[in-house]
């Protein structure tokens, strides 16, 4: 038996269903590492084939910085969805919002081939909103950091 501590492993049939992104948006492809309420640790294999490529840019293909930061929210959303205590029920009935992002730094461009790594900490959570430390890298070299905030919320109140 796996004690509830002890981090999980999620493949993509597993992300599909706690995340209600797909394609293009979803940014995602495996969970590597999780630990519910603590931490996250996720990858995203970039590949020539995204579709931002074709305009980000044309000649010069690099990861918009913007979607770095989605593909660590949607990471550390993992964290919030994957609660012990949230039944089935409410876990398909909830989604997260960003409510904040402060503290971004670029360090330097992500492009087609890289494995983007990306590790989500829980700094604080106080009732419906979660505040995350995210760090993404690709071969141990920081490329982006950031201070997420984020809130649960019921889909039928949107």
């Amino acid at each position: 038996m796996t004690s509830p501590t002890a981090p999980l492993q999620l493949d993509i049939r597993e992300i599909l269903s706690l995340l209600p992104h797909r394609y293009p948006f979803l940014l995602v492809d495996r969970i590597d590492e999780l630990v519910p309420k603590a931490y996250v640790k996720a990858h995203k294999c970039v590949s020539f084939n995204e579709p931002f490529f074709q305009g980000h840019f044309p000649g010069l293909p690099v990861m918009p910085g913007v979607l770095i930061i989605e593909a660590m929210a949607q990471a550390g959303g993992f964290m919030m969805l994957r609660d012990p205590n949230m039944s089935n029920a409410e876990r398909e009935n909830t989604i997260f919002l960003f409510t904040g992002i402060d503290q971004v730094h670029f360090r330097r461009p992500v492009y087609p081939g890289d494995r983007l790594d990306l590790e989500c900490r829980l700094e604080r959570h106080r009732l419906k909103l979660w505040k995350i430390s995210a760090h993404a890298s690709v071969d141990g070299n920081l490329v982006a950091e950031a201070m997420l905030t984020a809130a649960l919320t019921r889909r039928n109140e949107l």
